[in-house]
């Protein structure tokens, strides 16, 4: 069973990655306006949100068992709630859009001292390392807990969340450096380190909580139930602000984060049961 879960690892590590190097291509290949970057942005909020609640929280309860299972799941769930928004807002590492429209738009909110510093882009890598780290934990530990289901596949749902999420975070990196004057060379080596961050994690947060013997449900399930905490930070207080108040094309914008819901609660059915039927 563990062999058959390490060829599953595989191409979701690879998918991630190949997603993490594509958003730092996006600049080059598409056209990003305003608009196109708010629907993604919603859409991505949408899954991220529905993936945490009809995924992530019910194997968080399951792996961590017993009578009072839940109440520790969702004490965990806001620990990690707390530390992904001090994070963000000691490190305001989530810019997304950077569309020539936002650009011009704000430009006179943006610090011109930007260009005057060449490494303002290491906190923002810092602080989006540390989201992969989670997300990587996230993901083995959705895989670890259901690994022995006889059916369903299992994390699929986490996988799309962060393989979707995964070229924004790119496109952050890759924006802010450029406008801190970084070479292109430059900003493709940090692309590439960033795109290998959450697939090694995969792997070592798979393989590591075998080490702790009869504790490894309780670490577990607590880290997922921390991940959940994340994801649920990373939608509704980094992702969903940033498009709450472009009244413009709202209905488009509400369709495509409620498209992103309906579809992580479609995929749930895919994955081996957690506390669903």
């Amino acid at each position: 069973m563990e062999q058959q879960i390490v060829w599953l690892l595989i191409p979701y590590a690879f998918g991630i990655f190949f997603m993490s190097i594509l958003g730092g291509y996006l600049p080059e290949l598409v056209r990003m306006t305003h608009t196109r970057t708010q629907l993604v942005m919603a859409f991505v909020a949408g899954i991220i949100l529905g993936v945490a609640v009809y995924h992530m929280l019910p194997h968080a309860v399951t792996a961590i068992k017993g009578s009072d299972a839940l109440e520790i799941a969702l004490f965990w769930l806001m620990l990690g709630v707390l530390a992904t928004l001090l994070t963000l807002y000691f490190l305001d590492f989530h810019e997304h859009d950077f569309s020539d429209e936002h650009s011009r738009q704000h430009e006179h909110e943006m610090d011109a001292s930007l260009h005057l510093k060449p490494l303002s882009w290491v906190g923002i890598m810092f602080g989006l390392g540390v989201h992969s780290l989670m997300e990587g934990v996230a993901l083995s530990s959705t895989v670890r807990i259901t690994e022995h289901s006889a059916s369903g596949v299992a994390g699929l749902g986490v996988f799309l969340a962060i393989a979707l999420h995964k070229p924004l975070d790119a496109l952050s990196i890759v924006s802010i450096m450029e406008k801190s004057g970084m070479s292109v060379h430059a900003r493709r080596l940090a692309n590439f380190g960033f795109a290998c961050i959450c697939p090694i994690i995969i792997f070592l947060a798979y393989f590591a909580p075998s080490y702790f013997g009869p504790s490894e449900s309780y670490v577990v399930g607590r880290a997922l139930a921390f991940a959940t905490g994340t994801f649920l930070s990373i939608s509704l207080s980094d992702l969903l602000p940033e498009v709450h108040f472009h009244k413009h094309d709202r209905w488009k914008i509400a369709s495509s984060f409620l498209v992103g819901v309906a579809i992580a609660y479609a995929v749930h059915w895919v994955e081996p049961s957690g506390l669903h039927g």
